[in-house]
């Protein structure tokens, strides 16, 4: 049973860090979305994005500090999912629903990093602590 906090961790994280890298080292097509959604700034907002949630996907995925990377993908999550996923103000019906699919996703991942939060990172991490109160 020890391993299943850190299977979660891990399967939870793999998204961040692959995202993470993503928008460091490939970020020219992210930048062109993102200004399109007019973000201010855009070529510096990707990248830096990218080492926040690189960061708090690795943050989590050992267990180390874990209060600080998931407040890290919080503070990502919350803004990109209403800026980059307004499936509300869609009016193609495919293009409305994987916008749709996209912020509901990314809800759901907030969901899961205030579980992380509240409980802390369990057995198996670098931290030691089984919940952080």
């Amino acid at each position: 049973m020890k391993y299943i906090p850190l299977i979660g961790r891990i399967l939870f994280s793999l998204i961040f860090i692959m995202s993470g890298l993503g928008h460091i080292f490939n970020g020219k097509e992210m930048v062109g979305m993102t200004q399109q959604m007019g973000v201010p700034l855009a070529s510096l907002a990707v990248p830096l994005t990218g080492v926040m949630i690189l960061l708090g996907g690795l943050s989590i995925i050992l267990g180390y500090k874990i209060k600080i990377g998931v407040l890290l993908i919080i503070i990502f999550l919350v803004p990109v999912s209403f800026i980059m996923h307004p499936f509300w103000e869609i009016a193609d019906p495919m293009q409305a629903q994987i916008n749709m699919i996209m912020f509901m996703k990314n809800i759901s991942m907030t969901g899961a990093a205030l579980m992380f939060y509240y409980f802390g990172s369990g057995p198996l991490s670098l931290d030691k602590e089984t919940k952080n109160n």
